[in-house]
């Protein structure tokens, strides 16, 4: 069992967000959604950097098979090259809108969720894009479209819209890709703090970062609370199993909306040997 939470890297970030194991580098990447920053961190040296800077804010990043980046971005889904040559997946941009949270399903496709800086009711949307550019809408109508991951037979998606204050499922559609259905509630967050990124462990539980909460809860396969981990940064922003073995649990923070007496604000922290989670599958395109 793991101890508390460490300071891996610290930044800060303005908005620190989806943190995400490289396993072919060996390598923790995470995003700073404001600063237009996709970041890696080395946790055999305890080092971190700047990988990309990108031209728009950048929801979320995930690694592409074949070298380089995904990125959810704020007109809609690029790619990144090795070299950081970068071309449009998808595009989709709406006035008032950026891209959030996104993951990479187990059959390959790109899910990638919308908000609009404002907020505003209904506004945000979870799209799924396949390597060939195709787009389709999962979920329409959200507001702010955030955590989004797998069980581990890949059956059931876990989802989070933030001012819901909850997490929800949803059957996952089969592996041909099809739409999911009966989405419906999996486990309501007590506060303080709302819903914010996720992460599914080998179990099949839920953890989920507590935007203003400080902490990261962990739920069982029957959504039921049993942990919670304390972190020393308010606005916590979203998690994932890195390191050797996948043992290890990265959280991002940030120092948007913190008090200005949090001096850890920002940072990307660590848990070590907190539980085994998932790899993280590479998006083919």
């Amino acid at each position: 069992m793991s101890g508390g939470a460490e300071v891996a890297e610290r930044g800060p970030a303005a908005l620190g967000e989806s943190p995400v194991w490289d396993a072919a580098a060996g390598r923790l990447l995470w995003v700073d959604v404001l600063g237009c920053e996709v970041r890696a961190h080395d946790p055999s040296g305890g080092s971190g950097a700047v990988l990309v800077r990108t031209a728009q804010h950048v929801g979320a990043v995930r690694p592409r098979a074949g070298g380089g980046l995904v990125a959810n971005l704020r007109d809609g889904a690029g790619l990144y090259d090795r070299d950081g040559a970068f071309r449009w997946l998808a595009e989709w941009p709406e006035d008032g809108c950026r891209g959030n949270d996104a993951a990479v399903a187990p059959d390959g496709a790109f899910w990638a969720g919308t908000m609009r800086y404002d907020e505003a009711h209904g506004g945000g949307r979870l799209r799924r894009v396949t390597a060939d550019g195709a787009v389709g809408t999962v979920l329409d109508r959200v507001t702010v479209s955030n955590g989004v991951a797998w069980s581990p037979d890949g059956r059931l998606v876990y989802y989070v819209d933030t001012p819901t204050g909850r997490v929800d499922v949803l059957n996952a559609g089969g592996a041909s890709g099809g739409r999911p259905f009966s989405r419906r509630p999996f486990a309501s967050v007590p506060p303080p703090g709302l819903p914010d990124g996720l992460t599914v462990d080998a179990d099949g539980c839920v953890w989920v970062a507590l935007w203003g909460g400080g902490r990261v809860l962990r739920f069982t396969p029957s959504g039921t609370l049993d942990r919670v981990v304390e972190i020393p940064a308010r606005q916590t922003t979203a998690c994932a199993f890195g390191g050797p073995g996948l043992r290890d649990l990265y959280v991002t923070t940030a120092t948007t909306g913190a008090p200005p007496d949090d001096a850890l604000a920002g940072a990307l922290f660590v848990v070590p040997d907190a539980g085994a989670g998932l790899p993280s599958p590479a998006f083919p395109g």
